[in-house]
């Protein structure tokens, strides 16, 4: 599947009767990253809820762009997502390898799941119930369930929390390669993300 671009115009959050921004707008060409920035309850995780159609917006229109096609249908756009959020996605009683092999299936990827284990270092914990990881571990482990995804659209939400600098490094050679071989990533953080990409920042 093949993403052009996304485009979102005047968008307009509302969140427990409080504005949280309005009139937001922005276009993102597939091989770009953009960096969503701005203090907390600014609306970042908002806006990507938004983008991925967990959330309406109050006003303004979000379109993808695929082969010619304009997409604004929130539900029809989450076939192009990949998605990696403040929670994990791992069960507690299942190990990193199960838990991989899970949205392999789910996803219908066709991947070597101990090579995507030693990619982000899990090699010696992929027979170790997830319970037992740390949080930087988990976060390493989210980060190969989302390049299994093999989705055009990546959404992350402070992918940097809870690494240390070798994961930090990992998960910005990860959004790179992926913008390189043609996908987009827009990507809430607080700290710089060692790669090239557009800033946007909500006040």
């Amino acid at each position: 599947m093949t993403l052009r671009s996304i485009l979102a115009e005047n968008l307009s959050c509302i969140r427990g009767g409080r504005l949280v921004f309005r009139d937001l707008g922005f276009r993102v060409e597939a091989g770009q990253a953009l960096s969503l920035e701005g203090p907390n309850g600014a609306g970042k995780s908002s806006l990507l809820r938004m983008m991925a159609g967990f959330l309406s917006p109050a006003s303004g229109a979000i379109l993808l762009t695929s082969d010619g096609a304009e997409i604004s249908d929130g539900e029809e756009r989450g076939n192009f997502i990949g998605w990696l959020g403040h929670h994990d996605a791992a069960k507690p009683q299942l190990t990193p390898r199960e838990t991989l092999r899970f949205f392999a299936e789910l996803y219908g990827a066709s991947a070597d799941l101990d090579l995507a284990l030693e990619e982000v270092g899990l090699s010696r914990a992929r027979d170790l119930p997830c319970q037992y990881l740390s949080a930087g571990q988990k976060k390493r482990l989210s980060l190969a369930r989302l390049k299994l995804c093999n989705r055009p659209l990546w959404l992350l939400d402070e992918p940097l929390a809870a690494l240390d600098s070798a994961g930090k490094s990992l998960a910005a050679q990860f959004i790179q390669s992926h913008c390189a071989s043609g996908g987009i990533a827009i990507v809430a953080t607080h700290e710089a993300l060692g790669i090239q990409a557009a800033r946007l920042a909500l006040a």
